[in-house]
């Protein structure tokens, strides 16, 4: 299964119906169901094939910043030219602009779906934001469209077809089927989580010690990170 009509498809042969059936399974009911299971799943983990970047030019007028189609709370890395800004809780980024409203430090914090990023911060460029995307409503008109597993991991699109089934059984007022329908999907979504987990977990952090330079006349070693303009 790869479009949303294999996935719509799918569900009426194993609901044994048609899109006319008693009138139980309406193409309008089937669309709206492929869209609702779409955004369950996508959005049920932050998972790796759903993050992006957004990018717009800096500007120091600036402080709050929205970026349309992005997840509350998912930026985790900002960029304004070649400088990373820090990310910080958003009741010491408020005590610190208001104990320090000229202050440059690089930081960043969110709260809901608004980004606050300090104006004055010594950055310019253009200003790159990472973070995770939320899928958008399909066009339903559209059957060939895929969904955001389709590419990645197509047991997504499985459990897509579980929670469709569990909105049916639901709607047959069936709810132990709708129940162990639901939750195998949970458990296949959790499998494709597990095993990103598993890949992720090889992954290094960068030894910082590599930037420290030893002072050879006294035997100490010094932060290069911590001496701003030292290559100018």
């Amino acid at each position: 299964m790869r479009t949303i009509g294999d996935i719509i498809g799918e569900v009426l042969v194993r609901l044994e119906q048609g899109t006319t059936s008693a009138g139980l399974y309406t193409d309008t009911i089937m669309n709206n169901w492929v869209d609702q299971a779409h955004i369950q799943a996508a959005t049920y983990k932050k998972w790796p094939f759903t993050e992006g970047r957004v990018t717009t030019t800096w500007a120091s007028s600036a402080e709050e910043w929205n970026f349309e189609g992005y997840r509350g709370d998912s930026f985790r890395f900002i960029q304004v030219g070649v400088n990373r800004l820090q990310k910080v809780n958003f009741e010491d980024y408020q005590i610190y602009r208001e104990k320090q409203p000229s202050g440059d430090d690089r930081i960043f914090s969110d709260f809901g779906r608004t980004l606050f990023i300090n104006p004055n911060a010594d950055v310019s460029g253009t200003l790159t934001a990472y973070g995770q995307y939320r899928p958008t409503a399909f066009d339903t008109t559209d059957p060939t469209l895929t969904t955001v597993f389709t590419d990645a991991e197509e047991d997504g699109n499985e459990a897509m077809v579980r929670i469709m089934l569990s909105y049916a059984k639901t709607r047959e007022k069936k709810l132990n089927q709708a129940d162990v329908h639901l939750k195998n999907a949970v458990g296949l979504l959790d499998n494709i989580w597990d095993k990103y987990k598993d890949e992720q977990f090889a992954y290094h952090s960068h030894d910082r010690n590599m930037w420290e330079r030893i002072d050879v006349l006294r035997g100490a070693t010094n932060d290069e990170l911590l001496k701003r303009d030292q290559f100018f």
